[in-house]
């Protein structure tokens, strides 16, 4: 969690109180929320689409496609973004698989992650922004993961594939 010290409005001290930082000058509250983030697990019949890092945290390691949401930006739209800048691929959306909490980077930032399954619609794979590359990876046969949330996600994914992801 960032440590806010003065107040962005008056430039006093800011309180840190357990749920936010509050200026006892001019009563501006800032929370302490944690960062929102969209995700998809790209599947193809017994595979998922995983990316292998190419920044740190955890540079090299296999992630889920995905990424921290804009300042207002609908999850739906936040994935569909995501996935065109770190894959180049046009996906539909199938339905949620789950929502997470982590944590990212040094400082230990709290993420609310929200994973959905997807499949592809159109677009020419390849790996760009800060995936190093792409891989399908079968369902049954996940590596270790990047953020220890995505252990719990990797498991949802196979139970899902198991009662109903071959039909898709």
């Amino acid at each position: 969690m960032k440590n806010f010290k003065y107040c962005p409005e008056c430039k006093l001290k800011l309180i840190n109180n357990s749920d936010f930082f509050k200026c006892e000058n001019c009563g501006q509250i800032i929370y302490k929320n944690s960062a929102p983030t969209a995700s998809i697990l790209i599947i193809d019949h017994d595979k998922v689409l995983l990316g292998k890092r190419a920044i740190n945290p955890f540079k090299g390691k296999y992630d889920i496609i995905g990424g921290f949401l804009k300042y207002g930006e609908d999850p739906i739209a936040g994935v569909l973004r995501e996935v065109k800048e770190e894959t180049g691929l046009k996906i539909k959306i199938i339905e949620l698989l789950g929502i997470y909490m982590d944590t990212y980077g040094d400082g230990g930032e709290s993420t609310l992650n929200i994973c959905y399954i997807g499949k592809i619609v159109s677009g020419k794979m390849k790996a760009s922004d800060d995936v190093a590359e792409l891989e399908w990876v079968p369902i049954d046969k996940l590596p270790k993961p990047a953020f220890k949330s995505q252990i719990k996600t990797f498991k949802d994914l196979q139970k899902w594939y198991l009662s109903r992801g071959a039909e898709n």
